[in-house]
């Protein structure tokens, strides 16, 4: 079984603010660890091919399970927590059959990549917990299905887009076609048509797909396209791609002056993507061209699943569905203008009253 090299994972939020020094797992070999007393509450994490510094899913997971253990006083390592990182879908396997060996109760998998592995691993070892996150398996009393309602967030996305752009043309670029980035999709587009309709205005939604979620280059491609057809918030959903979309943002504004009229403006998702933001202006100013993300709250149900299960309560059987309510999505504050934020916040109530529909497929 082939070894991966280890490397430092560029970490944000709770796992930063803990201080925590992440390197990468994969092969026979586990890294960290400590003496930890509850094998009962152990929990892993499997990844998906973007790899658990990808900015997004896997990395948002990984932050939620280092939450749990310190919650419950476990250390990184066996009997505790830990992730196994995947380079290829031939890697699940492998990892998934590590998490077992070593011991680990509860085993997630980040991704609807995953859901074979998890299904075929969860029938062999009827005493472990499995969990698969972003999507669902049914009929197997000992896996966990987690899944997010990622379009309410983004419709609140769309909101802060139409309301922000200056050209009224904006973007959303997707990973993947599929029922999950539908989700993005089909929120944002809804989001920017019914506050268009409000305002009287006319806005144009570019919307292209890179095909993968990992091909960085042909999503600045597909950026520098959209931005020469005047669009000036882009919205991705997009996985470890949409590094791409940020570093053809910063060729842009880097040649502007901070305060130009002309920024171009970077709508993030999964996790808080304002570090990916940071640039330096043509005047030499600090600036940040990451309006808000869309956070899906992968470490919310990391953490909220692990903590039932360290219980003796886990959701074996079920589909958890994550959310507005309780934050299992929502937007960051990030550079949203006050007057926006606040119709986004409007819209966001409105929906977890029933009175916005969000739909979940994009209209054709």
């Amino acid at each position: 079984m082939k070894k991966f090299k280890f490397k430092q994972v560029l970490a944000t939020g709770t796992v930063l603010a803990a201080g925590i020094a992440l390197t990468a797992c994969s092969g026979a070999k586990q890294n960290g660890g400590g003496s930890n007393k509850k094998s009962s509450a152990s929990v892993a994490l499997i990844t998906d091919i973007a790899g658990v510094d990808d900015h997004s899913f896997n990395q948002s997971g990984w932050e939620g399970m280092v939450a749990y253990g310190k919650s419950q006083g476990l250390k990184r390592g066996t009997n505790g927590y830990q992730y196994f990182e995947s380079s290829s879908a031939s890697d699940f396997t492998p990892n998934i059959n590590q998490a077992v060996a070593a011991g680990y109760k509860t085993i997630f998998g980040v991704g609807y990549s995953l859901k074979g592995a998890i299904a075929s691993a969860a029938k062999k070892h009827t005493d472990k917990n499995f969990v698969i996150i972003d999507d669902v398996i049914k009929g197997q009393k000992n896996v966990a299905s987690a899944n997010f309602k990622s379009q309410d967030a983004s419709y609140t996305a769309g909101v802060v887009a139409a309301r922000t752009t200056k050209t009224n043309v904006v973007g959303f670029i997707g990973g993947v076609h599929g029922d999950i980035v539908d989700l993005f999709d089909a929120g944002f587009a809804k989001g920017v048509q019914d506050t268009a309709k409000k305002m009287g205005k006319k806005i144009t939604i570019l919307n292209q797909y890179v095909g993968s979620f990992t091909a960085a280059d042909k999503e600045k491609s597909i950026a520098k396209a959209m931005f020469a057809k005047k669009a000036d918030v882009i919205f991705h959903a997009s996985g470890s791609a949409g590094q791409g979309l940020f570093s053809e943002a910063k060729s842009v504004n880097e040649g502007l002056a901070a305060n130009s009229s002309k920024k171009i403006w970077v709508i993030g998702v999964d996790s808080d993507q304002s570090n990916l933001g940071k640039y330096k202006s043509k005047d030499g100013k600090k600036s940040n061209l990451c309006l808000t993300s869309v956070m899906t709250g992968v470490n919310v149900a990391v953490k909220d699943i692990a903590t039932k299960a360290a219980k003796g309560k886990f959701p074996g059987g079920k589909q958890l569905v994550y959310g507005l309510k309780h934050n299992g999505v929502y937007l960051t504050r990030g550079y949203v203008a006050d007057s926006v934020w606040k119709q986004a916040q409007t819209a966001r109530s409105q929906i977890l009253a029933g009175k916005i529909s969000v739909p979940s497929h994009p209209s054709k």
